[in-house]
């Protein structure tokens, strides 16, 4: 077993930092540790918090954070910001409205940067994660990036997605757009000292009753005051009332199932690119590629040449 699993699993806050590195940049151990904490996740819950920029995000996982320490749960943070274009790190790494938690023993927060992801999430997220979950975090929170409409991965990693909104944002608008209503299990309207938070409410009832009417399980909509540490045992009841809906329908482990296979999925996709990658870097394709630039052959005629290289057939 890899010196940096032993540590994670010792409950070793520098092992679990280390190993996030790792994986974060590609080290030659990240496979290796990855394999040997697999068999110790899967305990943790796992809470996605998404929504647009200015909803009150990180604010509200701050208080969050704070009443599950009440609570006495161990808690695991990955806030995923945007990256920037100069030294790729993340733009928000500081996390500043979190310093409330940088010295609790009980609290460990992590930010990553999309690194050019999509999704609202980096690339990397559910490895850093699994990471958490095996060095024994109880809970772990999920912070996208904050981008509207292409925040739909956290779906595929969370137990539990959070949809934050605002009075006054024009948030309504953003959430009702494909995606965004379909993967909420819990609307959190912010802010809710603001004017508007009834219209709000209201326009989400009413779209709930479109959406919603005859699924197993309707969104509830919990108001907050993120600055007031208002809301937030609401808040965490509702989102264990949604847990307890997973497991006794058992559509925890089914769910959990579907985005370990999806997982798999995505390692392939990614394997045959960097493949191909290396093939068109190492010279490979050059010629195709240069009669689809010089319009002598269609693309879709060129995608199937390199597929039938690779594989040995076109589809």
């Amino acid at each position: 077993m890899h010196e940096i699993t032993q540590r994670i699993l010792a409950g070793d806050v520098r092992g679990a930092a280390r190993a996030i590195t790792c994986i974060e940049n590609d080290y030659p151990e990240r496979g290796q540790i990855l394999r040997e904490l697999f068999p110790h996740t899967g305990r943790a819950k796992l809470i996605g918090i998404t929504g647009t920029p200015g909803a009150g995000k990180s604010s509200l996982v701050d208080c969050l954070i704070g009443y599950l320490r009440l609570l006495g749960l161990k808690i695991g943070v990955v806030a995923v910001d945007p990256t920037s274009p100069f030294t790729g790190g993340a733009l928000l790494g500081d996390r500043v409205r979190m310093q409330n938690h940088a010295l609790d023993p009980g609290v460990f927060i992590r930010s990553m940067g999309t690194r050019g992801s999509l999704g609202g999430l980096s690339s990397n997220t559910r490895d850093a994660v699994r990471v958490l979950d095996a060095y024994g975090c109880e809970v772990v929170l999920i912070e996208t990036v904050g981008v509207g409409q292409s925040e739909l991965d956290v779906m595929t990693i969370a137990d539990t997605t959070i949809v934050v909104l605002n009075p006054g944002g024009g948030d309504s608008v953003q959430a009702f757009k494909a995606g965004i209503m379909e993967i909420a299990d819990l609307f959190v309207i912010n802010k809710a000292d603001l004017p508007g938070v009834d219209k709000l409410q209201i326009e989400v009832e009413q779209m709930l009753d479109l959406v919603k009417h005859d699924a197993p399980w309707r969104p509830p909509i919990v108001r907050t005051i993120s600055t007031e540490n208002h809301g937030m045992s609401e808040l965490w009841a509702e989102a264990e009332r949604h847990f307890r809906f997973l497991q006794e329908s058992g559509r925890l482990t089914e769910q959990r199932s579907r985005h370990l296979q999806d997982e798999v999925l995505e390692i392939v996709r990614d394997h045959i690119y960097r493949r191909m990658l290396r093939k068109m870097q190492g010279g490979a394709y050059a010629a195709e590629m240069n009669r689809v630039a010089e319009r002598e052959q269609d693309p879709c005629s060129t995608a199937e040449t390199i597929v039938r290289d690779l594989f040995g057939h076109s589809r």
